[in-house]
């Protein structure tokens, strides 16, 4: 077994593995086409979703990729491994997997962390009725964030001001306003919508099909792009009164940004929250499994200048080569030592997972 083989290059080449996997282990796989995009190679994009074990099954493990595009690789890469090794060839008593392979297919093919709209999909799942929630802070550095230029004197005067900022108010503070989320600059970072995104709605219906009527659902969400290279830190999302059973689970390294342990900022509209809106008869615990890659300063920058090529530039320029490859490194480490270190922690994970599930009457 060559563990890096199990992770891909492209969108279409993760996703025809992933349809391989499925294949080889018997599975059938709902396409849900995204008919709002394309692909960066002109292809059609899907979400797909793949089940294992009993239709009735009251207790459900979902494990989901590319929640932000370019995020993919590394979630996906677990997903075909898993159904390459058979992992999920014996399963406990009454016990379901579901796979959910790029919930944000037009990201994972653009290599973009937002969909086709520039919505930041984990800032979206919200009940849009009841108002949307206020990011003073990040009103007060959007306009450092994507400047006029971005290799000339606006850039230059925006990452001084950035640095400003910084020095008055700590990284901690700058982090939380950018990555926070905000219904205020559509073409902004972060950017939550003004509505429900086809992820949204998509996502709610196969987890209704899936596990509507489940007594027990764990979500497992893969994320790169916070903390130590190669780490996997399990951040929980969802409902305070979930982590005791997290923490039972999965161990004492679980954290929380709400609790400050986290390298996550505080964030509203996670993909849990539809996930439990559409389970509702289930108990939830929810984590997101967040790898590192370069230093978090680096991702924002790449992030910025992802946003800025595709508002002012120009893709096909050298420059524009030249930040797809800063993005991609942002959120992909092509070295199979990151590789190995993410389908270690991610398999260990998916057992403690299964197993804490199993613990649950």
């Amino acid at each position: 077994m060559n563990i890096p083989d199990f992770f891909s290059a492209t969108y279409s080449e993760a996703r025809t593995r992933f349809l391989e996997s499925c294949m080889d282990s018997g599975l059938q796989v709902e396409n849900h086409l995204n008919d709002r995009a394309k692909g960066a190679e002109g292809e059609d994009l899907y979400m797909d979703v793949a089940r294992i074990g009993p239709e009735d099954a009251s207790k459900v493990l979902i494990i989901s990729s590319a929640t932000h595009g370019g995020e993919g690789f590394c979630g996906s890469g677990v997903q075909a491994g898993m159904l390459k090794t058979e992992m999920f060839k014996e399963l406990p008593e009454d016990t379901a997997v579901v796979l959910i392979h790029a919930i944000n297919p037009y990201g994972f093919s653009h290599i973009r962390r937002v969909n086709e709209d520039n919505i930041d999909l984990n800032r979206n799942f919200l009940n849009f009725a009841d108002g949307l929630p206020e990011n003073p802070e990040y009103a007060e550095v959007h306009p450092y964030l994507v400047p006029d230029d971005w290799d000339g004197p606006a850039r230059a005067a925006a990452d001084a001001a950035i640095q400003e900022y910084i020095e008055k108010k700590g990284i901690a503070t700058y982090q939380a306003a950018v990555t926070g989320g905000q219904h205020i600059h559509a073409d902004g970072l972060f950017f939550g919508g003004f509505e429900p995104s086809w992820t949204n709605k998509t996502l709610r219906a196969v987890v209704k099909k899936h596990a509507g009527n489940a007594r027990h659902l764990a979500l497992l969400d893969f994320h790169t792009g916070l903390g130590p290279y190669g780490h996997g830190e399990l951040i929980y999302v969802g409902n305070p009164a979930g982590l005791p059973r997290a923490l039972n689970w999965y161990g004492d390294d679980v954290t929380s940004p709400e609790a400050g342990t986290s390298s996550s900022a505080i964030v509203r509209g996670t993909i849990d929250s539809g996930v439990c809106e559409s389970a509702p008869n289930a108990s939830h615990t929810c984590v997101a499994i967040e790898y590192g890659t370069i230093p978090v300063l680096e991702v924002l920058n790449a992030l910025r200048a992802d946003n800025w090529l595709y508002l002012k530039g120009d893709l096909d320029s050298e420059q524009g080569k030249s930040i797809k490859k800063q993005v991609r490194d942002a959120f992909y480490c092509d070295a199979d030592d990151w590789k190995n270190m993410i389908w270690e922690r991610g398999t260990s994970v998916v057992k403690m997972a299964l197993n804490g599930l199993e613990k649950e009457n």
